[in-house]
């Protein structure tokens, strides 16, 4: 298994429709699914923001995806630009 891991701090006034769009039915996830051997996204929030963890089956498999649908990708992150204040990626790891 793989995981890709990002922090997040919403923008003030932003806070539930940041958690509608990058939570488990939100647009990320969605977008996802069109990729062979993704999994599963979770959103989980703690003191002072939230993190997200995106399952693949394999980092060749999220590789794959994002090379594929790169423009895509980028459009849906600026698009969710306006409910984010900070974005961090945290990493990506595998399973041993």
């Amino acid at each position: 298994m793989y995981v890709i891991v990002w922090q997040f701090v919403a923008k003030p006034g932003r806070e539930a429709e940041f958690e509608a769009a990058y939570g488990p039915r939100g647009r990320w996830t969605e977008f996802f699914r069109a990729g062979e051997g993704f999994l599963a996204t979770e959103l989980w929030r703690g003191d002072g923001g939230w993190i997200t963890v995106d399952r693949w089956r394999s980092g060749e498999d999220y590789q794959r995806f994002r090379c594929e649908r790169l423009a895509e990708y980028e459009a849906l992150d600026r698009e969710m630009e306006h409910l984010t204040a900070k974005e961090t990626n945290l990493g990506a790891f595998t399973a041993v």
